[in-house]
Formats: structure tokens, sequence, C-alpha cells
């Protein structure tokens, strides 16, 4: 890509977006952000030409997950608008494990354009961004199962995008993105307990339990119920063994979330776990 590149990123208010279109700033490097409303199973289509016009490669994260509903179908349409606006290049959110996001995959691979998939494991960041620090708050994270998962940091993966998205090599590519080693959520319990100096523990509850809890702490019924669907699924194993995708990538380590001098210990001293 050349230096007056434009570079469009979807969900460039939410946890990966920000520090992608942060990454390009600092580079000196131009981004349009696409708020996440303009960009999830709700939107209107005819939204997405204006955002496309005049850019050059554009990073897609789709709301609430590419696994969900309608999302293969939003995602593949906004492929064909994109290469009619003249996009070369395009860098896919995907989850790892999750066989119906591979069908949203298909949209961005058979686009015709340079296409980069970078498939995420869990976020650490789930436990102080998302929907685990209101369980972490409340003192219990209640899950339908307790496999292990090597969460990644997001500012490693913001790190592959950026260079995916500015950087030659990683075209047809599809990377799957994890920390150096796998964290159960009993350990991740555990280790934020011991780091905040208050009690946190996991509690093994069903799908049904879990989805009640999301909805009562502000997820919409639906979108819970399909998440603790999706987290039943998913966490049974599949995903434990970490890659080096980060490093071969970026050239750095990916970020340890078991090792105290990396995210939990930095999380709890921002003080995020006690408000």
């Amino acid at each position: 890509m050349t230096d007056d590149s434009t570079y469009l990123v979807i969900g460039g208010t939410g946890k990966t977006g920000r520090r992608v279109v942060d990454r390009l700033g600092a580079r000196g490097l131009r981004g349009r952000v696409g708020s996440r409303p303009a960009f999830d199973r709700n939107a209107d289509p005819a939204t997405w030409t204006p955002l496309l016009q005049g850019v050059t490669a554009a990073y897609v994260t789709y709301y609430p997950d590419v696994a969900f509903p309608g999302a293969a179908e939003s995602i593949a349409a906004f492929a064909r608008l994109a290469g009619d606006a003249g996009v070369r290049r395009l860098v896919l959110l995907s989850g790892r494990g999750e066989e119906e996001a591979e069908r949203s995959e298909r949209g961005v691979r058979e686009s015709g354009l340079e296409w980069t998939v970078v498939r995420s494991t869990w976020f650490a960041q789930d436990f102080t961004e998302h929907f685990l620090l209101p369980p972490v708050l409340a003192g219990v994270i209640p899950l339908p199962t307790d496999a292990p998962e090597p969460f990644v940091d997001l500012a490693d993966v913001a790190d592959v995008v950026v260079a995916a998205l500015t950087a030659d090599g990683h075209r047809g590519r599809t990377y799957e993105l994890t920390g150096p080693r796998p964290v159960t959520f009993t350990e991740a319990a555990d280790l934020i307990a011991a780091a905040s100096g208050r009690p946190v523990r996991f509690a093994r509850v069903t799908t049904e339990e879990c989805a009640a809890r999301m909805t009562a702490e502000g997820v919409p019924p639906g979108e819970a119920a399909e998440l603790a669907a999706l987290f039943e699924r998913i966490l049974d194993g599949r995903n434990a063994h970490p890659t080096d995708d980060v490093k071969r990538v970026t050239g750095h380590e990916a970020r340890d979330f078991r090792d105290f001098r990396d995210f939990v210990r930095t999380a709890a001293a921002t003080g995020i776990w006690n408000p």
C-alpha cells in the first residue's frame, strides 16, 4: 500500500477497531472510522457505499459475532460493494473454531480482492472491557464449561490486523491468533483474584442460566441466548492449543495472560477490578 492509502475500520470505536485506528494514526496513515451500527445484522447496505468511496483497504468486524445468523450474507454483500468501489484489500476478524464463522469468511475469500482472515480466540480484555467484566465485579464468572483458552491480548490482534492492512505478504492468509499458553476460566478467576485482592471464582452453569445472567446485565435476550449457545459449542477444548501466528506476523512474542508481568497484573494496576 502507498502512504496516501485510506484505511476503513468497521467498528472503529470497538475493542479491536479503536486500537487499529490508533496504530494507523501513530504511523501517519489515514484511517476512516465506520461505526459498529453501520455494519451489523440490522444495517442498511445502502449506507455502505458512501463509506467505501476512496478506500484502499478495509478492516471488517461484525457485531455481535461472525457466527450469528445473517453475518455471512452481510459480509458477502459488503465485500461485493467494496470491490465495486475500488477497494483493493479486505481483512476480516473471525472467530477461532467456529464452524458458522467459516461461512462468513467465504464472502471475503470469494470477493476477488486481496484478503486476509484473522481468527481470534477469546480476548484477554473480555475480562476488562466486555461481557466478563460484570461477572468479575460480582465475584462469579458463570459459563457452561471450563475448557482452557489461550486468551489473546487485543494489542496483539491490532498489531496483526495493521500488518495485514498495510503490508504485502498477507494475501490469502488465514491467521489464528492466541496467547502463548492455555488458561482455564477457573485459573483466570484465581489469577484475577490474586492480582486484584478481591474474591473471584468460576461457576459452571447451564446454557440457559448463562443467557439469563447476561440478559440481567443488559445484553439483549436474543443475543444473550445465541452467545450462550455459541459458548457451549466452542468451549469444548478445540481451541486449547496455542499458535505462533502473532510472532510470525509481528516479530514479537504474544502477550501472556497468565504471567503477572503481563495482562493480569497490568489490568489490576488500572483499578478496573476495584472500581
